[in-house]
């Protein structure tokens, strides 16, 4: 991970696909999974719902799911207009596999997730797709 990565992740805004500015620095403290996907790539597309049933089932206890697309505003709207997520969803483009690599996504590969402390710290980093387990043993983690 680079140097620096954690607090310029907080720094960032991105566009929604509805039109608002998403502000990273409004997640910090609290713990966030942070996922990055796009709408082409079969195993983002997979574990979409079960980031959003993650997300229903632990708002309560404070944690955030942010869903930063790294794929083309067009695709993702007609995409969420299919299925509807309730997790902000950011329109990172291409700046968005830059921020991933920071983060320590090597490859730039998708998906990537990346969750954060309510101290705004890297606590886990999963190339691939989520499991369960993984999503069970990060809800413990706070």
């Amino acid at each position: 991970m680079q140097a620096g990565a954690e607090q310029a992740l907080w720094a960032q805004a991105f566009d929604t696909p509805e039109g608002a500015r998403l502000v990273m620095g409004t997640f910090a403290g609290k713990p966030l999974l942070l996922n990055f996907w796009a709408t082409w790539c079969p195993p983002c597309v997979d574990e979409l719902p079960m980031l959003n049933a993650f997300y229903r089932e632990n708002k309560a206890n404070g944690w955030q799911v942010v869903g930063l697309a790294i794929d083309q505003p067009s695709s993702v709207r007609k995409f969420l207009a299919r299925l509807p997520l309730d997790f902000p969803v950011g329109l990172a483009g291409l700046g968005g596999s830059e921020l991933g690599r920071s983060l320590g996504n090597l490859t730039g590969g998708l998906p990537f997730t990346v969750v954060f402390s309510a101290e705004g710290h890297v606590l886990h980093r999963k190339m691939g797709q989520v499991t369960m387990e993984d999503l069970q043993k990060w809800a413990a983690m706070r």
